[in-house]
């Protein structure tokens, strides 16, 4: 097990017109699980394969414990990989998968047996030692690439969108077993995906990276409750958080007629912006009474047992330049408004996030005021 650092680390293809990653600065603890999220094309994979020697680093370093490991071969940086395409040997057994990369190492018959064993033992594969792999569900075919990688007992796992090749009910089953298995072994593992929610459950802390950037790290809570930019308030949650840009007054910001109210640390922090990008989570929404809040047309209703969602627009008045905004809000799962139907909400002022609709970034920490 080790600690790993990137420090600038940048990745270019020849003839690219940008790095695929740019500079990335980021330290996984040792015995951490981190996982690196964001949509296609940010550099997760990219990221994740510079460390595994796959990628060569253009510039700036990466190390895996104390040994600068930038310019080594796969081989010699004590890793193991688990791909998104489990890559077995289809004429091997499971065993055999399983044990090869020892066997190739010279390690005695005896002793990759009993690896393998162990491993089975931890992946509930014991039965499957000697079937081959077309004989495997998904999910298993899986957990034997997870296996081919524990018993090399390395310093890091690497897993590259392990579970996309899953339907979505063994996908979530497969998801706790992997983050369940890695607290027990307590190796540091780097873990790459592009579903936010699986990136919320499952990491110690999550990397948000865009077009090779990296955006922000730090736990699912904070990354929830605390988003640096409109880009990670807008990525991590689901559903989304509700975002719009809407115009300043003295005491807030505007929609409709009404008027949402901001601190004054907030409004002096966006002096001299004519706008602010507002952003809320749907759980964040009341209904409230007709005339108290601001008017909300149901469009859609989606009920999912506990939990109701309703879509619909939001008139944002002649100041925002007019039209509707589409919003999910979260509603009484016993209590869902009618399609069609005209509600009034209330935002709950202690759960805004402002941003500066210029740069992007988070204006501050507590950004409003309760209502008066």
């Amino acid at each position: 097990m080790a600690a790993i650092t990137y420090e600038h680390a940048t990745v270019q293809y020849p003839g690219a017109e940008r790095p695929s990653v740019n500079s990335l600065d980021l330290e996984i603890a040792d015995g951490e699980f981190l996982v690196l999220v964001g949509p296609s094309g940010c550099g997760k994979s990219t990221s994740l394969r510079a460390l595994a020697g796959l990628e060569a680093v253009t510039d700036g370093s990466i190390r895996i414990g104390d040994r600068d490991v930038t310019h080594l071969p796969p081989k010699e940086r004590d890793i193991a990989m688990v791909f998104q395409n489990y890559a077995l040997y289809p004429h091997m057994t499971v065993a055999d998968n399983m044990g090869f990369a020892l066997k190739i190492a010279g390690m005695k018959k005896e002793e990759i047996r009993s690896r393998v064993e162990d491993a089975a033992k931890i992946l509930d594969l014991e039965p499957y030692l000697d079937r081959k792999p077309k004989a495997l569900s998904g999910g298993q075919r899986q957990r034997v690439a997870m296996g081919r990688a524990i018993v090399r007992h390395p310093q890091a796992f690497l897993m590259d969108e392990p579970l996309s090749n899953l339907d979505a009910k063994l996908r979530v089953q497969t998801r706790t077993q992997i983050a369940a298995l890695q607290r027990r072994l307590g190796v540091t593992t780097v873990y790459v995906t592009h579903d936010q929610v699986e990136a919320m459950t499952m990491g110690d802390r999550v990397c948000v990276l865009k077009d090779g950037y990296l955006q922000q790290v730090g736990t699912p809570r904070e990354l929830y409750d605390k988003p640096d930019n409109v880009f990670v308030a807008g990525f991590i949650g689901s559903p989304a958080m509700n975002i719009i840009d809407l115009p300043l007054t003295q005491d807030g910001a505007t929609i409709g007629n009404r008027t949402l109210p901001l601190s004054r640390e907030v409004l002096t922090a966006l002096q001299g912006e004519a706008t602010a990008t507002v952003g809320f989570r749907p759980e964040s929404v009341r209904v409230v009474g007709q005339g108290e809040g601001f008017p909300f047309e149901v469009v859609v209703v989606e009920e999912l047992g506990s939990d109701a969602y309703a879509y619909g627009n939001l008139h944002l008045g002649e100041a925002a330049g007019g039209g509707d905004k589409l919003l999910t809000l979260r509603v009484d799962a016993k209590r869902v408004p009618m399609k069609g139907e005209e509600i009034y909400i209330d935002i709950a002022p202690d759960e805004v996030h402002v941003f500066s609709t210029e740069s992007g970034r988070r204006v501050s920490g507590d950004v409003a005021v309760p209502t008066v």
